[in-house]
């Protein structure tokens, strides 16, 4: 049987060895392709690899040209900050500049200002102290030969006009006689009645509610000013220091005679507007004015200031009205006398131009004369 069973294994066995012999052979067939697989799989790896580094190398090639962009961009934005602060700086520099160059500018005008306002004081305190602590040696001489001049004039105006008589009865000595008259006669309660004569005598004792009223308008004047008054009121900034002018010319010289010059015709037509006031609340329309300049500006200069001073119009100058101008004294002194004849009131004023006064205008009740001051240039 055993020997009856070998071929039969043999049978078996054969195709079983080819079994396993092919089965051997397809595992290292499969072996080689893993082999050959895996060393497919290395290469690709290897150039994945170099990829990788090339790509690594241009990002920082990338990087480092970045690095010097934002290098260069820091260095041109550190410049333009440079160049900005110094353009500030010199901007600012230029408004400081111009700031001082105008302050020093203001402070010039400032100082000029002051200088000028220094100086003013320093002229008023002078004035001052020279018109209410009494007139210096020099202007008391001047005042005498003054009043030496005017007592010769009037009595050579005297000699003349009796002699004048002697020769013939003219006009002249009857209005010198009514002139007289008008001096002498006392002053009664019905002075304001139309068929008296105004001889107006502040001075006098008898006076004296006239004199307190007059030195309470001049109160109100200087102390509360009404810049927006009814005609004829002044409007004006009255100062003590022209207080004091227009209440010595109506108290210590009774409405006739000079007073120095302010040295501004601007300050003179302010006295004498305080004055027209005073006499137009005391006499109304009865009160005229008369001014005589030498020109016809300088009439000029007195209608407006007379006009700013006390709020009339052109229509208040004129002949027949409340103020008139004249460049000559013989037009003036015969319509002063007409006035007088009708009852009226003049008040004749005198510019400071006038070098002369004529003695034909001493004869009436009010005038007033400015005198120049020999210290100070006349006004022009």
């Amino acid at each position: 049987m055993n020997s009856n069973d070998s071929p039969s294994r043999d049978f078996i066995a054969k195709p079983l060895d080819d079994l396993v012999a092919q089965e051997q052979a397809i595992e290292a067939a499969a072996g080689g392709d893993e082999i050959i697989a895996e060393e497919m799989s290395h290469e690709a790896f290897g150039d994945e690899v170099t990829v990788i580094t090339q790509r690594v190398a241009d990002l920082r090639r990338q990087e480092k040209a970045l690095q010097k962009e934002i290098a260069a961009l820091q260095a041109s934005y550190d410049r333009m900050l440079r160049e900005q602060m110094a353009d500030m700086q010199m901007a600012m520099g230029r408004l400081v500049k111009e700031g001082l160059s105008e302050l020093e500018q203001r402070k010039k005008t400032l100082q000029i200002s002051v200088e000028q306002l220094e100086r003013r004081q320093e002229r008023i305190r002078t004035e001052m102290r020279t018109t209410f602590a009494g007139a210096s040696q020099d202007l008391a001489i001047r005042v005498q030969g003054f009043k030496d001049y005017l007592v010769g004039s009037l009595q050579d105006l005297a000699t003349a006009a009796e002699q004048l008589e002697l020769v013939a009865p003219a006009r002249e000595p009857e209005v010198r006689e009514s002139s007289r008259d008008f001096r002498d006669r006392d002053f009664r309660e019905d002075e304001f009645e139309d068929d008296q004569p105004l001889t107006p005598q502040f001075a006098e004792q008898n006076f004296e509610d006239q004199a307190r009223q007059i030195r309470k308008i001049l109160d109100q004047y200087r102390t509360m000013p009404d810049y927006y008054g009814p005609p004829w009121q002044l409007r004006r900034t009255f100062e003590p220091i022209h207080a004091e002018r227009v209440s010595n010319w109506f108290f210590a010289q009774g409405g006739r005679g000079a007073l120095r010059t302010m040295g501004s015709r601007l300050q003179n037509i302010l006295i004498v507007s305080a004055a027209i006031s005073i006499l137009r609340k005391l006499y109304g329309d009865r009160a005229r004015t008369l001014i005589l300049a030498n020109s016809p500006e300088r009439l000029g200069e007195w209608r407006r200031g007379l006009q700013d001073c006390l709020g009339i119009s052109r229509g208040d100058f004129g002949a027949e009205q409340g103020i008139v101008l004249f460049e000559a004294p013989e037009p003036l002194a015969q319509r002063a006398d007409r006035l007088v004849r009708q009852k009226q009131l003049p008040l004749i004023i005198i510019d400071e131009s006038e070098d002369m006064v004529n003695l034909s205008l001493l004869q009436f009740p009010l005038w007033l004369a400015f005198a120049s001051d020999p210290m100070n240039p006349t006004v022009i």
